[in-house]
């Protein structure tokens, strides 16, 4: 399927004017990275959806349309992720995370945060002090796939069982997948529309909107850069408790970032406050985490009529797993596509897409659907919810087809799309923004900064 045919036929799901579709420029073509899945075309497609869609929003607060251009390489390499701080590359990786031999198949396990890595360890019977990989190869051994899937789910932690397409298709999650939407936008309360701030001629479409950022991993963060990179003004919320991974520096360009902790009443009343404020709330907390402390998305348009909230989950919002926590890496191996990439290497041996596509093109949809939810509350009123899952992109990249020989295509070269410039965690080099907009650029108006550099204040 073709960039454009993808593009077409996701735009349905906003609601917006299928004229918007005749303003996009879409070039290249797939393989531009070693897969023999369309990832190139997933990235370009959900880059244009959410680079068209906040167009078309600006449009709607008064602006002409205008032309927005994604190369497909460049739409590839932004979906890398790849920086550099002070000239050196991040470690994102535990040693002990990957994928692991079991009795029966192989498990991906997913040890990035230290009580993800000592839970799991401690399921082995090893001790988290002094256990190493070679250790956790051999307890693994004795442990059937599904057996460690199940009881690092019982105990809260991050782990997944190889499968084949067929298997998951057989799954009761992979038939309630089957069955959901890419993404959904939903009207989840009654309220007039809401007035916008005015749009400058030379504004980015997004300027002057306000978007509350409680993301943590990776899609949910590069949802709101992009919306950054449209122009809005993005507050990211940490817990101050929290660990975060190293691509934060990365993610938080354009962004204000603030602790709040929420496990206090101090920290719940300046969220509040916030929201007051706030045209989105976007979060991607484990499901049900923000709603126990009193923000679910009905809290919120109770107490912020005209909100778009826009949540993101591993699995989806329907199934038995609709509840279990989940990462791009175990999603990617629960779903099948470790399990076809390794046989279209024709080595048999499992391997992961070469980019973490699943979380890249979740962001870029999350953005979609807030701009296209906020266009629609503009139209018609009320309170939106959006809806976007790792689970849901995985299928939706599955159906977009295969590459023939597309693991043969080299990676892609970053160099031409490189920016350099001065953040809060040192000199950070990254891919700039591949979504073009003739008019009003895409950029950054604020460089990346650490969590609790600003104030908890619009």
């Amino acid at each position: 399927m073709y960039s454009r045919d993808a593009l077409s036929a996701l735009w349905p799901l906003s609601g917006l004017p299928s004229q918007a579709l005749d303003w996009i420029d879409l070039t290249g073509q797939d393989p531009v990275s070693p897969s023999s899945f369309a990832v190139g075309t997933a990235a370009q497609a959900s880059i244009a959806a959410a680079a068209l869609a906040a167009c078309e929003l600006g449009h709607e607060r008064g602006a002409p349309r205008q032309r927005v251009a994604v190369d497909m390489a460049h739409a590839a390499a932004e979906c890398t992720g790849w920086f550099t701080l002070d000239g050196h590359e991040p470690d994102l990786w535990d040693p002990l995370a990957g994928l692991y031999r079991c009795a029966d198949g192989y498990v991906r396990v997913h040890t990035n945060f230290r009580h993800h890595r000592d839970g799991a360890l401690r399921l082995l019977d090893l001790d988290p002090a002094t256990a190493t990989r070679a250790n956790a190869e051999q307890a693994l051994l004795g442990w059937n796939a599904l057996d460690f899937e199940q009881a690092a789910a019982d105990h809260a932690l991050v782990a997944t069982a190889l499968r084949s397409f067929a298997e998951w298709d057989a799954t009761p999650q992979g038939q309630a997948l089957a069955a959901q939407p890419l993404m959904t936008i939903t009207r989840i309360g009654d309220a007039p529309p809401r007035s916008l701030p005015a749009l400058a001629a030379d504004g980015l479409p997004l300027a002057g909107l306000r978007v509350l950022d409680l993301t943590r991993i990776l899609a949910g963060p590069v949802g709101g850069r992009a919306m950054a990179s449209f122009g809005a003004d993005l507050m990211l919320a940490n817990s101050p408790s929290l660990p975060n991974i190293a691509a934060i520096a990365e993610t938080s360009r354009g962004k204000r970032s603030a602790h709040i902790d929420l496990r206090t009443e101090i920290g719940r009343e300046a969220l509040w406050r916030l929201v007051e404020d706030a045209h989105v709330f976007s979060q991607g907390y484990r499901p049900g985490g923000l709603a126990a402390l009193g923000f679910s998305p009905e809290a919120l348009a109770a107490r912020r009529p005209g909100i778009v909230a826009v949540s993101l989950t591993a699995y989806g919002p329907q199934g038995p797993w609709a509840d279990r926590r989940g990462f791009d890496s175990l999603v990617q191996t629960a779903m099948g596509f470790n399990h076809a990439e390794g046989e279209a290497a024709g080595d048999g041996k499992p391997r992961a897409l070469p980019m973490q596509i699943l979380d890249q093109a979740s962001g870029f949809l999350m953005a979609f659907g807030a701009a296209a939810a906020l266009w629609r509350q503009q139209r018609e009123g009320g309170s939106w919810h959006v809806q976007v899952s790792l689970a849901q992109t995985g299928h939706w990249l599955r159906g977009l087809g295969r590459i023939e020989d597309g693991l043969r295509a080299g990676r892609p070269d970053l160099s031409p799309w490189l920016a350099d410039e001065i953040s809060g965690f040192g000199q950070l080099r990254a891919v700039r923004p591949s979504a073009q907009l003739a008019r009003t650029p895409a950029g950054y108006s604020r460089p990346s900064v650490p969590p609790g550099t600003d104030a908890p204040y619009w």
